[in-house]
């Protein structure tokens, strides 16, 4: 039976975390969502309780230390009990309506890995920087070049992924570096199939609380080459 568990990692997100929950629990897509606290020190921790204690499919989960999304997603990872798993951001960036069409598509291919694509179709998409349009367009290439396997938006938040595939990876990036580590090892299991499904997207500030900055940028070139190797 096909069923999909969320993570949702979280840090310091009080003014977003609970309407991102509430969108993605109008798409009814998940079986149960995983709100992963990276530490936070202001109230979305309370937000987050709040929302674990009032709904059965909503589970809260504190790491030990701040130690970025990468961390945040692999705390979750062994609590997992669906046959698959994506990750969703608690901010308001993407939109969980996607999820409903990535969720289709994986089930008639549930063994892929499909990714949420900000750069194909005709999707309504807002971008803050375009410098960071035309990095994540440099990077997404620079993998593809290494790979020698296309992929249009390795830095996409939206993962969609077999649970048995994720445990199998041994993931250790505890920064935003997970998001080519999870592609990078996927394509390295047995016969590995990858989709991409074109999604929205509305960027936020810096001064909103964007997090992922120019030395993720540099990391991930690095990451995308010792992972090939």
């Amino acid at each position: 039976m096909y069923t999909l568990d969320v993570i949702v990692p979280f840090y310091n997100e009080e003014f977003f975390l609970e309407e991102s929950v509430e969108r993605l629990l109008k798409t009814n897509v998940h079986t149960n969502i995983y709100l992963v606290d990276n530490n936070s020190d202001d109230h979305s921790p309370e937000i987050a309780k709040k929302l674990s204690k009032d709904r059965d499919d909503i589970h809260y989960v504190k790491t030990l230390e701040v130690s970025g999304k990468g961390f945040g997603i692999q705390t979750v990872i062994p609590f997992l009990k669906s046959s698959h798993v994506v990750i969703h951001d608690a901010d308001l960036e993407y939109f969980p309506d996607d999820l409903i069409e990535m969720k289709s598509v994986s089930e008639n291919n549930p063994e892929s890995l499909i990714l949420g694509t900000r750069f194909k179709g005709n999707k309504k998409r807002n971008n803050q920087y375009l410098r960071t349009v035309f990095a994540n367009k440099f990077l997404s290439l620079f993998f593809s070049i290494i790979y020698m396997y296309k992929v249009s938006d390795i830095a996409t938040c939206y993962k969609l992924l077999p649970v048995k595939k994720i445990k199998k990876m041994e993931l250790r990036e505890n920064g935003f570096a997970i998001e080519v580590e999870i592609i990078a090892k996927f394509l390295k299991l047995e016969k590995p199939s990858l989709k991409e499904v074109p999604i929205h997207y509305d960027g936020r500030t810096f001064e909103e609380g964007k997090k992922i900055n120019l030395m993720d940028g540099f990391k991930y070139i690095f990451k995308t080459i010792q992972y090939k190797i």
